[in-house]
């Protein structure tokens, strides 16, 4: 990669994986894009422009202005907030994975794509799911990471479109708020457990997902992309993960640094039932093997850290 263009970029995952490819490659070779401009204060001075990724023209003319020759598109509309819109989130999710795929056929970019744990169902080994195995999901956001797999393995194996991507589990940061995810409450735990001392989870007790710190799930997205393509034998969609966790697993670290926070439930049946839908751990050797997949951060690591990290932003 040398000049990145990023869609999606002031969400939870594009603010920081802006200022990580910056620090790698320059800010100069970095062009971050997004529908809105909330949180573009977290990228500092990168350089922004408008996006709407489901507007084909817009996407082309700036790949090509800027001299793109990867595209990382994270915009997408996640799991919970899809439900409530699911033809906005096909149009958003899929469409805009579809105009990524064409850029990138017509400029002859590299693309990054990520999928999710969302893209499994009913009928999948909940247990250390595999790489290949059966996907049925039974939501909108689920149903089109499996379509933007889909696409993605079309693009590379009909055009030679050098597409990439992981499946990622629930991510933690300390910086920028997720967007209406089923596994945000691993995120809004540590800020409550900063700012009142408790929390109330509205996933249920021993509901087990799995999960990676932001810097680990940054690191994926380099080490993947400057990976030796000979030796993808998936190239897209890979497991990855760091840790499977309930939210009392998360408590009982959380403890170790706060002995007196307490933990109350408060269960949202429709998070919940998309919780209860997906893998409770992932087996993520596809992407040790073929890539050199491996997390830098464990439960108790994350949890110093991000207690570290909010007691300097919150108080």
């Amino acid at each position: 990669m040398k000049r990145i263009l990023i869609t999606g970029a002031l969400g939870q995952i594009g603010t920081e994986l802006a200022l990580y490819l910056a620090d790698i490659y320059g800010k100069e070779n970095i062009l971050a894009t997004n529908r809105s401009e909330k949180n573009l204060e977290d990228i500092g001075d990168i350089r922004f422009e408008k996006l709407d990724v489901t507007d084909a023209q817009r996407l082309h003319d700036l790949a090509k202005d800027f001299k793109a020759d990867t595209i990382v598109n994270l915009a997408a509309i996640l799991s919970a907030r899809g439900e409530t819109m699911p033809q906005q989130t096909w149009k958003v999710n899929v469409d805009g994975i579809v105009n990524t795929l064409e850029v990138a056929r017509e400029l002859g970019t590299k693309v990054f794509v990520p999928s999710s744990i969302a893209a499994f169902g009913e009928g999948t080994p909940l247990d250390n799911t595999p790489q290949d195995t059966i996907q049925r999901p039974s939501t909108i956001y689920g149903v089109t990471k499996v379509a933007g797999e889909l696409l993605c393995d079309y693009y590379f194996h009909k055009y030679g479109v050098d597409v990439r991507g992981v499946r990622y589990p629930g991510i933690i940061s300390h910086q920028t708020l997720p967007g209406a995810g089923t596994t945000d409450y691993a995120v809004h735990i540590y800020y409550d457990a900063v700012k009142k001392g408790a929390y109330t989870s509205y996933i249920a007790e021993g509901t087990h997902m799995d999960m990676l710190y932001m810097p680990d799930a940054l690191k994926a997205v380099v080490d993947l992309m400057e990976a030796d393509p000979a030796k993808l034998k998936h190239r897209n969609a890979f497991n990855i993960t760091a840790m499977s966790l309930t939210p009392e697993i998360l408590e009982a670290s959380i403890k170790k640094h706060m002995p007196d926070f307490k933990l109350d439930y408060d269960v949202d049946p429709v998070r919940q039932a998309i919780a209860e839908s997906w893998p409770n751990s992932l087996d993520d050797s596809c992407a040790r093997e073929e890539w050199g997949w491996k997390p830098e951060y464990d439960l108790d690591k994350m949890t110093a850290d991000m207690l570290e990290n909010l007691e300097k932003k919150l108080k």
